[in-house]
């Protein structure tokens, strides 16, 4: 048995108990990967981080990444919250704001900007993979979701990390009003592959434009609190749907207010098309854990 250090945090906030916790496994050396999937399942978080050292020389740690059910190439904010954790703990230093994140999906720029409780952490994120629409997915969305979707700009499944179908619902209003009917958003995701649908809505308003909310009750997470591959999917359909302009953009999203997490996710999206996805991470817990 080994004692080993282990935090958690909450991610998107600058306040405890706020945002989206990640449990952080900080010294995984010799787990198995069936063991950090068990301790996944144990913590019952939407994901569990497993840091590492690095096989890439260029990189400042190694991370994998585990909701209850499975292991993820990248999510947003367990990537931030662990950036956050190891530097809090000394894992790794930033070298002129920066850190460089190894994963499944590759080597992720990571930019450190400010400290203590005003310290925002941003994340290059994976190229997206994004499908054409397709009609009988925004069909089985409408039904599942309970409302009206149009056809134009039509749902996508969009992959960076883990596979969201974006449902774009126009109003902020709605978006905050939606009680989806789990079961059948359940079988929507493995009929079309997707993890769950991260549906967004414009607020009208410039400290936070869009309110998100993203459902994967296929991966037992009825609602994510604030998810950063949602809102990097969401991004990617923004930019393919021409809704960025040519200059590129930067805008925060609301997500978790109806579960009382209200989490705000900043995203910068280039006239390049990369992206970053922020914000701010607080620990709730520090202390050991028994592997």
């Amino acid at each position: 048995m080994r004692i080993v250090p282990f935090k958690q945090v909450d991610v998107f906030t600058a306040l405890p108990f706020g945002g989206n916790p990640v449990a952080v496994v900080l010294d995984a050396e010799g787990l198995e990967p069936s063991e950090m999937q068990h301790i996944a399942a144990w913590t019952n978080l939407s994901e569990t981080a497993f840091v590492l050292p690095p096989d890439d020389p260029n990189a400042s740690y190694r991370v994998r990444i585990f909701t209850p059910k499975q292991e993820l190439p990248f999510a947003g904010h367990p990537s931030i919250g662990t950036a956050h954790a190891v530097l809090e703990a000394g894992f790794a230093r930033a070298t002129g704001g920066k850190l460089v994140q190894e994963c499944a999906a590759g080597l992720l720029a990571i930019e450190v900007e400010g400290d203590g409780p005003m310290r925002k952490i941003f994340i290059a994120t994976p190229p997206p993979r994004i499908d054409e629409p397709d009609l009988t997915l925004t069909v089985a969305l409408a039904r599942a979701l309970g409302v009206t979707i149009n056809a134009e700009p039509a749902p996508r499944a969009i992959a960076v990390g883990p596979n969201w179908a974006v449902v774009d619902l126009e109003r902020a209003e709605i978006v905050r009003k939606l009680k989806p009917d789990m079961a059948q958003l359940a079988t929507v995701s493995r009929d079309f592959g997707v993890i769950g649908a991260a549906v967004f809505g414009r607020t009208g308003r410039n400290d936070c434009a869009i309110a998100v909310r993203c459902f994967a009750p296929i991966d037992n997470i009825a609602e994510d609190p604030v998810t950063g591959s949602g809102n990097a999917s969401i991004a990617a359909f923004l930019r393919i749907t021409d809704q960025i302009p040519p200059e590129g953009a930067h805008y925060a999203a609301s997500q978790g207010r109806e579960l009382g997490r209200d989490g705000v996710v900043h995203v910068r999206i280039a006239p390049d098309g990369a992206t970053q996805i922020g914000g701010s991470s607080v620990t709730c817990i520090d202390g050991t854990v028994r592997l």
